[in-house]
């Protein structure tokens, strides 16, 4: 039976609970092995198509496993199928994997390899022709109703709006005090809302489909309720909260649909339910909340309710 994790925030009822819109949290299991049970190795990304509930996780070999919406490991692409340095993908609703992939024996280039379907090699994007695009490293990706590519590089002022060929077509580049942000992890909520992650600044930025600055929310800071060094935000469809994985404070933290911080659960430590300086979640279309505990070596899976 899986247990209750601890909320690290005082919540005085169940229905007050409910009001502030917070949830409770289970955990469900960890993920551990491919379909040929090798041990996962330093989990970096996962990625929840909300399609087709498959699940997507990109390890420290630089392999991706692709695993059924009942956690079952289906295959691994690798070298082999061209998958050398991936770093962050998505999914369109046509099932083409678009992967962000850094510079490799092979390729001296940063790119976005496009697969298939079938996850066969099509093409690969090179992002060029905008100020800084020769230090520009594809890191993570969303894909619009539209079928065009948000892509964030790790440290990079803005995140870059483009066509499925690669073409420019906007800049996401939020300001704070004069300043141009550094943002590294974008997502894209089933309303078209992006939301964009600055582990500089601790902060989310949110925008519309339009690519208008709707809300921003997250302080920095170590203690609860606060972030040290935000990594990635997951949103919940159903409901409209939003995760995000903490590196330093080991946590995963949660905000209801306006920002408003609503909890946070997780704390360094080995156990189930615990991490190790967590980098990477998503939310699958069932609520389940998928984190990549990276120097523990698994991905945990909770449930929210």
């Amino acid at each position: 039976m899986s247990a209750l994790l601890i909320v690290l925030s005082f919540i005085p009822s169940a229905l007050e609970s409910q009001q502030s819109g917070s949830a409770l949290i289970t955990y469900q299991e960890s993920i551990t092995a491919d379909e040929e049970d090798r041990n996962l190795v330093l989990p970096s990304f996962i990625y929840a198509d909300s399609v087709t509930g498959e699940i997507y996780i990109i390890d420290g070999k630089g392999r991706i496993i692709l695993f059924t919406p009942d956690l079952f490991p289906l295959v691994t692409l690798g070298k082999r199928d061209g998958v050398e340095a991936p770093q962050g993908l998505a999914v369109d609703a046509q099932g083409n994997l678009y992967i962000a992939q850094a510079v490799s024996k092979s390729n001296a280039r940063n790119r976005v390899s496009v697969y298939n379907a079938c996850l066969k090699w099509e093409r690969d994007i090179y992002l060029e022709d905008f100020e800084g695009s020769g230090s520009f490293a594809p890191y993570r990706l969303a894909v619009d109703k539209k079928g065009n590519l948000y892509v964030a590089a790790s440290h990079f002022s803005g995140i870059l709006y483009v066509d499925n060929r690669g073409r420019i077509i906007d800049i996401i580049a939020p300001e704070e005090e004069g300043k141009k942000v550094t943002l590294n992890n974008v997502v894209i909520d089933k309303t078209g809302k992006i939301y964009a992650v600055s582990e500089d600044e601790s902060r989310i930025y949110v925008y519309d489909e339009n690519r208008k600055l709707i809300n921003k929310f997250g302080e920095k800071g170590g203690s609860t309720g606060k972030l040290s060094r935000p990594k990635a935000i997951g949103v919940d469809d159903r409901t409209g909260s939003s995760y995000v994985v903490d590196y330093m404070r080991h946590t995963v933290t949660s905000y209801n649909k306006d920002g408003k911080y609503l909890f946070e659960f997780g704390g360094l430590g080995w156990s189930e339910g615990w991490f190790q300086h967590p980098v990477h979640l998503a939310i699958d279309n069932k609520g389940r909340i998928f984190v990549a505990d990276l120097f523990n070596q698994r991905v945990q899976v909770f449930n929210s309710w």
